[in-house]
């Protein structure tokens, strides 16, 4: 399911429901038609800021439901602009990515259409790390741009994190074959390229998305939900694991979980 057929089952449900009107906030909503749907009214507002520093959000209990603008956010549509290119990078990052661009230490240097090393804010508090790059990624050469990145960009927008703060890469840096789960060997070959994008850009939390992401960070084989019931430290820096929105696509239910984890991410980054 793409993200503009989750879009309109969300919007088909929320009417369901008895919505009058649904807000977005900080959503464009430019070129698209939700009144397909039949939802009396969606607008877009914009997101307040902060006069002062942001605090620490209250902890929310295990029961509790989202805040409902947040249970209100829809991925944005599939044909939304993507970022604008980064700058080229220089420095440490600049040589990692050198390697990575003439790296083949695995077989998927010759099946890989670009190298996708990673871009973002290069002194980013938050880096955001998933499994590997698919279809659009490879094509493109940048992380998350197709439908599950677009989903990324709007759960992290909500919790106060737009793209354009984080560092944002994968624990791979081509494409597996028809999406195919990393193997080892591959796993193996791509590790010091993250492990010196974390210790290059120095963040202070990290947000593995994905089973592959969260045990190659933690080295450990415990599944994702385990993994995703506690904080965990990646070299003295927080780590929190959570859904890759790959995954949300498939099972939308698991929205409200990955908007727990942020928040517990956004607590740690604003203590």
């Amino acid at each position: 399911m793409n993200a503009s057929e989750l879009l309109g089952r969300y919007l088909r449900q929320r009417r369901e429901l008895g919505e009058a009107e649904l807000i977005f906030e900080g959503v464009p909503l430019d070129g698209w038609a939700p009144s397909e749907y039949a939802v009396p009214s969606v607008r877009t507002v914009e997101r307040e800021r902060p006069a002062a520093p942001a605090r620490a959000a209250s902890p929310l209990p295990p029961s509790a439901s989202p805040p409902p603008r947040l249970l209100q956010q829809a991925p944005i549509p599939s044909e939304s602009v993507a970022p604008a290119l980064p700058a080229p990078l220089s420095g440490a990052l600049g040589e990692l990515k050198v390697l990575a661009d003439a790296c083949a230490a695995c077989g998927l240097s010759q099946s890989r259409k670009k190298v996708v090393f990673g871009e973002g804010k290069t002194e980013a508090d938050l880096i955001v790390v998933g499994e590997a790059p698919g279809a659009d990624e490879d094509a493109s050469g940048r992380p998350f741009v197709g439908a599950a990145g677009k989903l990324l960009d709007l759960l992290l927008a909500s919790v106060g994190f737009p793209r354009e703060t984080v560092y944002i890469c994968n624990v791979l840096k081509c494409r597996p074959p028809a999406n195919r789960n990393p193997t080892p060997v591959e796993v193996d070959a791509c590790s010091h390229l993250l492990r010196g994008q974390i210790s290059s850009i120095r963040p202070k939390a990290i947000l593995a998305c994905g089973t592959f992401a969260a045990q190659t960070l933690l080295g450990s084989a415990d599944p994702l939900r385990t993994l995703r019931s506690m904080q965990h430290m990646y070299q003295g820096v927080p780590l929190i694991a959570t859904y890759h929105p790959a995954a949300l696509l498939r099972n939308p239910s698991w929205v409200r979980s990955v908007w727990m984890d942020l928040q517990r991410l956004r607590q740690i980054l604003d203590a």
